[in-house]
């Protein structure tokens, strides 16, 4: 059994529109929803490394998260290129390539993609859109990651950020 983290990247400014899309930063609610998502996981589990899109966005999100969740920031986390991608055939790609030491993978990455992954690896769960900075865990019903099919995953359980409690 393998396990998949999903996080979409908190909400993207579109403040300077001569900026390319891999340079987008957050706007105000990405900056606030970021850490207060790190806060929120850290009380439902332990800290992993995880794999980011390079997009400056993502980046960012990473860095929210950590600042919510300070032990996950003693983690190494990697940048992936592989990451930066809106189409849900590049992630399975991706996702089938990692080794399987790895029981479970941590991704923050981009919609459509995130979405379309969520919809085609379950069966009953319709997602309509994966809110930014939202969660999804997965239970893979599979050992090896290269075995990744439509339908072998449950959903365990979610978290978006509007679920939390203003502070």
């Amino acid at each position: 059994m393998k396990t998949l983290h999903l996080l979409r990247h908190a909400k993207s400014s579109w403040d300077q529109p001569t900026f390319s899309d891999r340079d987008r930063g957050l706007n105000k609610r990405g900056v606030r929803d970021a850490p207060r998502m790190g806060e929120a996981l850290a009380q439902r589990m332990a800290p992993m490394t995880i794999a980011v899109s390079p997009a400056r966005r993502a980046q960012l999100t990473l860095h929210g998260l950590c600042e919510g969740w300070p032990a996950l920031g003693d983690q190494v986390h990697c940048t992936e290129e592989d990451l930066y991608t809106f189409s849900c055939g590049d992630l399975l790609q991706w996702i089938a390539g990692q080794d399987d030491t790895h029981r479970a993978l941590f991704v923050i990455a981009h919609n459509p993609a995130l979405t379309d992954l969520v919809n085609t690896l379950t069966r009953q769960y319709s997602l309509d859109n994966l809110p930014t900075a939202g969660y999804i865990e997965l239970a893979l019903q599979i050992d090896h990651w290269r075995n990744l099919l439509q339908g072998c995953a449950v959903v365990r359980y979610s978290l978006f950020p509007k679920q939390l409690n203003d502070h």
